[in-house]
């Protein structure tokens, strides 16, 4: 009889945490990365080497430095923390060169991830990036 009060008692807090949302694993925030600078490289899928890059993390936004001289700069990133890994994702805008869409994964001291260049008049172009953070 008391073990059975006690499932019940057990199943009725997972509930009321699944309603109330207290449950969730992941954790929802704009700043989960700031003060973070990691420096890599950024190349094209499909193709070994790639170019250095920064990525820094500052005020909520996420800022690729390499990219300035296209006309990007750093633009609202959201993160998500789980599991000790953030993901992250932004998307910066160039007004002459389009529209880079970043999505990544910050774990301890290595980040990495995807980027999609988009541009008007041709085919969206994939990227990787990887990076350290940096000391």
């Amino acid at each position: 009889m008391i073990q059975r009060s006690w499932v019940a008692l057990v199943l009725l807090m997972v509930a009321v945490a699944l309603l109330t949302g207290t449950a969730v694993a992941a954790t929802k925030s704009s700043g989960l990365l700031d003060g973070k600078t990691f420096v890599g490289e950024t190349g094209e899928k499909g193709k070994g080497k790639g170019e250095p890059e920064t990525f820094v993390f500052a005020d909520g936004k996420f800022d690729p430095l390499q990219c300035h001289p296209y006309g990007f700069g750093a633009a609202p990133y959201t993160a998500t923390a789980a599991s000790g890994r953030v993901g992250f994702e932004a998307e910066t805008v160039s007004a002459t060169q389009g529209k880079m869409r970043w999505k990544g994964t910050a774990l301890g001291v290595s980040f990495q991830g995807t980027m999609v260049w988009t541009k008007k008049g041709q085919a969206p172009v994939e990227y990787w990036f990887h990076g350290r953070l940096k000391r």
